[in-house]
């Protein structure tokens, strides 16, 4: 569909004064979309797994499911994610699925991940089915590796290093901003002429690691670069830092999937559903500067 049939959509299928839950409101994707909820109309409620400190946020335990139902109360819409740190992402968000069916919720966006749907036996495909046979209305993004990756998970080999360290080769990722993936959940949360469909969410471009590293030398002027690496010296990195190990398994398996170019691919999604081309990843190194300057 072209995106400027989606844009003569919007008016009439919005839904601004909507209840509606984001799990995971304090994190990279879940902070910026709760932000952009509230500047719809939305009523938020902001779930976060740490003691609530401002008004409107519900503490939930995603692994035991304390605080669920108090943080689904009332909710009329929810955007669903796992956190990082968990390899079995479907014990943790089949639950709220369930939740939400049982409270009838209007609309459901969950936040996959690309290539998910490539394994019916993965833990997010699961997810994903199980939102999919919910009988909710309902959207399933899924999104390429983070632009933001390199100002977080990444930060440290950047910072004290000055290099990318993964083991990834010279593939390329079309990296996405996760700013765009707020923008689009918030689209996917107000709308319904989408519904019942299925994203994949990427950058416009595709870069090596090496490529990345150029960038970002040119935004701080610093000299970064990259340094590929084993799987088992990623691994043992991961686990130094204390990762948990199915978690860091899982990180450098998927890791091989990037270097085996299944990260390369780009889509028209970010630019169908918000009708602008996606963030690129010089304007995300300009906005980001600071996080690499030491």
């Amino acid at each position: 569909m072209r995106a400027a049939r989606l844009e003569a959509f919007v008016t009439h299928t919005e839904h601004p004064m909507s209840k509606t839950l984001v799990i995971g409101a304090s994190g990279t994707v879940g902070s910026e979309l709760a932000r952009l909820l509230a500047a719809r109309g939305h009523e938020v409620v902001r779930s976060t797994h740490r003691a609530p400190t401002q008004p409107g946020q519900v503490q939930v335990d995603l692994a035991t499911r304390q605080g669920l139902a108090a943080a689904f109360e009332g909710v009329t819409r929810a955007f669903l994610l796992s956190p990082p740190g968990h390899a079995q992402q479907d014990a943790l968000l089949v639950p709220l699925i369930e939740e939400a069916r049982e409270r009838g919720l209007a609309k459901v966006v969950l936040l996959s991940a690309m290539g998910a749907n490539a394994d019916e036996a993965a833990p997010l495909r699961k997810a994903e089915l199980a939102l999919e046979r919910s009988g909710l209305a309902w959207n399933v993004i899924r999104p390429n590796w983070f632009m933001q990756n390199f100002n977080t998970f990444w930060l440290h080999g950047l910072r004290e290093q000055g290099a990318i360290f993964l083991p990834v080769g010279r593939a390329k990722g079309s990296f996405v901003d996760a700013r765009d993936i707020a923008a689009v959940a918030a689209e996917l949360l107000s709308r319904s002429d989408l519904d019942g469909r299925d994203f994949d969410l990427t950058g416009a471009e595709a870069f090596d690691h090496h490529e990345v590293a150029a960038i970002l030398s040119r935004e701080t002027g610093r000299t970064l670069g990259f340094e590929d690496i084993t799987p088992e010296a990623m691994l043992k990195g991961l686990l130094d830092a204390q990762v948990p190990r199915p978690y860091a398994e899982f990180l450098v398996l998927i890791l091989g999937f990037f270097k085996a170019g299944y990260a390369e691919r780009t889509t028209d999604a970010v630019q169908a559903i918000l009708g602008r081309a996606p963030g690129s990843f010089a304007q995300y190194a300009k906005d980001y500067r600071a996080a690499w300057l030491v």
